[in-house]
C-alpha cells in the first residue's frame, strides 16, 4: 500500500497524521498534479492528491474516503466515533476544515495566473469563505478540549491540517489574533508527534 501525496496539500497532511496515528506503514510517494510528468492521473482520473494505492493497483481518492478507510481497519485510535451521531459530527468538522481549505486553494491557484487575468470577484468571494470557515470553527470550538465530544478525533486532525495551511500559503490572514481559542488548540495539536513529523516544507 502506498500514498501518493503531496507534501504541501493539507488533504494529504489529515492522511498522513491519519496514517501516523493509527500506527499503519505506508509507503509514501511524492508526486506534484501540476508537473508535466505527474503520474497523479494514472491512479485519479480527477488528477488530485492524495492517492491511496493498494498492492493489486486498486486505489481510494479524496482524504475523506481514505481516512475513513484508514479509521476502519484499524483498532488503535478510534478516530471517527462509532456511534452514528457523533460521526456524523465529526465529519462535520472535516468538512469545514476542507471547504476552507478548498477556498484557500482556490485563491492560491487564481493568483498563479496573470495579473490581468486575475477575477478580483473570484478571490473575494473565496476569502469571505475562509472568514465565516473560521468563525464557525471558532464558534463551535468554544473554550472545549477538543472539537468533537470528550476525545480526540478526525474533527481536530482535520482543523490543525487547515490552519497549519493557511499559515504556510496565508500568512497574512491573522487568525491567531482573531481566534485565540483557535491558536490554543494548533498549538496543542503542533505537540502530537503525527503532526510534529509531517510538517508540510517551507512555501
Amino acid at each position: 500500500m502506498k500514498l501518493i501525496a503531496s507534501l504541501t496539500s493539507p488533504f494529504a497532511r489529515k492522511v498522513r497524521v491519519v496514517l501516523h496515528e493509527k500506527r499503519i506503514e505506508c509507503q509514501l510517494e511524492v508526486d506534484i498534479p501540476w508537473d508535466a510528468e505527474t503520474h497523479v492521473p494514472d491512479y485519479n482520473p480527477l488528477g488530485k492528491v492524495p492517492v491511496l494505492v493498494f498492492d493489486d493497483g486498486h486505489s481510494l481518492f479524496d482524504s475523506r474516503v481514505i481516512v475513513e478507510y484508514l479509521d476502519s481497519i484499524s483498532p488503535v485510535s478510534r478516530l471517527i466515533p462509532q456511534d452514528n451521531r457523533q460521526a456524523v459530527n465529526v465529519k462535520r468538522w472535516e468538512a469545514l476544515a476542507d471547504g476552507i481549505e478548498e477556498a484557500a486553494a482556490n485563491i492560491f491557484i487564481e493568483k498563479k495566473r496573470p495579473a490581468a487575468l486575475q477575477s478580483a470577484d473570484w478571490i473575494s468571494r473565496q476569502q469571505v469563505k475562509i472568514d465565516r470557515g473560521l468563525k464557525a470553527m471558532s464558534d463551535d470550538l468554544g473554550e472545549r478540549l477538543w472539537c468533537s465530544g470528550d476525545s480526540y478525533s478526525l474533527a481536530d486532525i482535520a482543523v490543525g491540517c487547515c490552519l497549519a495551511y493557511l499559515d504556510l500559503r496565508f500568512a497574512h490572514i491573522d487568525w491567531r489574533a482573531a481566534y485565540p481559542n483557535l491558536e490554543r488548540h494548533f498549538e496543542k495539536l503542533s505537540q502530537r508527534p503525527s503532526f510534529a513529523e509531517t510538517v508540510p516544507p517551507a512555501s
